[in-house]
């Protein structure tokens, strides 16, 4: 029988199961595991590898709560090792889980339930009254141009509209993909970073984790220099990712035109002091922030878009990292 894992921000998988299990009854080779606030990557990770551990068989389904989210990012990184008997399904529901729970006594294959369920949870959705639903959309093609151009080409305004430069250690992730996209709405989330272009592993996951309608692109640092002053990218929205101030500053200091940055997670690791709970930082990361103050840009504090912003400076000097 196929294993099921739910995997979830908060309780949410743990609650579902729950209310699964009273309307069909106790079931085995099914497991819920939570991201809790506390928590990070690693620590869903290695639950969602002793929850396909447990299991009696190594067919796997995985159903997370949200496409790009931390659960689905860390599940889709052990996929690749297992994709034969892996299938990953994002967007849980209740009808979802139910049809994968009763499929699996017809369906031997996790790719085979996948294939079932994905009709079935979308069928579920209703409204009421019935003339407030509207048939999906197909998305609307993209205003950037989708075949390469002359260099000197100019599009648009000939310069690239950045709506949103943010520093999170975590690069794409749920609150990325959705608050932050709807609230921007870019063409395109650009991490930017020598090191994770360098790994073949994660810009894969970067871009597999783009929500619909956005393409996502890992380039280095000088490539990103190179776009500010290309005409060609002049229909581009773009949302910047960078995972630390230091190459934000190596941006700017190439001549990209930043105005504002928005501060929205720093791992703690050794070496760091903690000034809030999403922000650490050491005197690399406080020397590079001073001289990006000093080059006038401002700074918003904040995880997601409905956050009260937050004085950097304040949490810095509190951490007695004023300058």
């Amino acid at each position: 029988m196929v294993g099921i894992i739910l995997a979830s921000h908060g309780d949410f998988a743990a609650g579902i199961l729950q209310s699964a299990t009273m309307i069909i009854g106790e079931q085995d080779n099914i497991a819920a595991v939570t991201l809790q606030p506390s928590e990070g990557p690693d620590d869903i990770r290695r639950k969602i590898e002793e929850a396909a551990e447990s299991f009696e068989t190594s067919e796997v389904l995985v159903l997370a709560d949200l496409w790009g989210g931390t659960p689905f990012n860390q599940a889709n990184t052990l996929f690749d090792q297992n994709k034969d008997q892996w299938a990953i399904v994002a967007g849980l529901n209740l009808p979802m889980l139910i049809e994968a729970i009763t499929s699996r006594f017809t369906m031997e294959k996790s790719h085979d339930i996948a294939k079932a369920i994905v009709q079935v949870a979308k069928e579920n959705i209703k409204v009421k009254p019935e003339e407030l639903y509207q048939e999906p959309k197909a998305a609307a093609a993209t205003a950037e141009p989708q075949q390469a151009l002359p260099e000197g080409t100019v599009v648009g305004s000939g310069k690239i509209d950045i709506g949103l430069a943010r520093v999170d250690s975590r690069l794409l992730h749920g609150q990325v993909a959705t608050a932050w996209s709807k609230d921007i709405k870019p063409t395109r989330i650009i991490v930017v970073s020598d090191e994770v272009a360098k790994d073949d592993l994660r810009k894969s996951l970067i871009t597999q984790a783009a929500p619909p309608g956005v393409k996502a692109n890992v380039i280095p640092i000088q490539k990103m220099i190179d776009i500010w002053n290309d005409p060609r990218f002049g229909k581009t929205r773009a949302l910047l990712l960078f995972e630390n101030p230091t190459d934000v500053l190596r941006v700017v200091e190439g001549g990209v035109g930043l105005e504002e940055i928005n501060i929205g997670s720093m791992a703690h690791s050794e070496g760091k002091i903690m000034v809030s709970n999403v922000l650490s930082v050491d005197k690399k990361d406080v020397d590079a922030l001073t001289a990006l103050r000093d080059k006038g840009l401002k700074f918003d504090v904040r995880k997601v878009p409905s956050d009260q912003r937050r004085n950097l400076w304040d949490l810095l000097k509190k951490a007695n990292f004023d300058k």
